[in-house]
């Protein structure tokens, strides 16, 4: 395995920002957003459930209605691919079962075999056990954000997350409601326009010492 040089991925998680304006004429070669869509696919989730699935809107036409529904901000429309993170609406036992099958097919094995890890989640998960399961699937999102947008730093595409967007109106336009799924946060990825005054401005974080603590 090839290691990255801990300098460069410390110079672009620095050169990283939300991203205020992007260059609406500079799109991400396609085998840039392939990587970018396997940090997608490979994101890590409670249990492998991986309790989502993700709207990757790249037509013209979708992103000029996604500003109105997005805080009036311009990144969906002028961004080069916009992610809509969503969830799988009320975790079943089919959707722990067509998990279970699809280890059976990439691993080999019998789905009997793996009757007690179906125990553990369906006793743990359906129904959930004190806790809102679809917010705890909005949770595994978010993980699957951050691999992202630490992806895209280290190809040097520009990313902004977003969460001033209005998840019921994405959900209609997108048609998420219809395959079980609800939208929770979003981000715009592409280049960075010139005109940009945040690019340039200097990243304001605590000190280290302040927020992280070595035992």
């Amino acid at each position: 395995m090839s290691e990255l040089n801990p300098a460069v991925v410390h110079q672009q998680l620095q050169w990283r920002y939300a991203t205020k304006a992007f260059d609406p004429t500079q799109k991400i070669p396609q085998p840039t957003w392939e990587v970018l869509e396997q940090s997608l696919v490979l994101a890590p989730s409670s249990y492998g459930l991986q309790p989502w699935k993700f709207y990757v809107v790249t037509s013209q036409e979708i992103k000029d209605q996604l500003p109105e529904f997005s805080w009036n901000q311009r990144q969906p429309a002028d961004c080069s691919h916009f992610v809509v993170l969503t969830i799988k609406k009320d975790l079943s036992e089919a959707d722990i079962d067509r998990y279970l099958h699809r280890i059976v097919e990439v691993r080999g094995g019998e789905v009997a075999a793996l009757g007690g890890f179906r125990s553990m989640m369906v006793n743990t998960l359906v129904p959930p056990k004190g806790f809102d399961i679809n917010e705890w699937a909005a949770r595994q999102v978010y993980i699957a954000l951050g691999q992202l947008m630490t992806t895209a730093a280290i190809l040097g595409v520009d990313t902004c997350p977003m969460e001033g967007i209005v998840p019921a109106k994405y959900d209609e336009l997108l048609n998420c409601n219809a395959e079980g799924y609800h939208t929770v946060v979003a981000c715009a990825l592409g280049y960075r326009a010139a005109t940009d005054r945040a690019a340039t401005m200097p990243k304001v974080r605590f000190a280290t010492h302040d927020v992280v603590k070595v035992l």
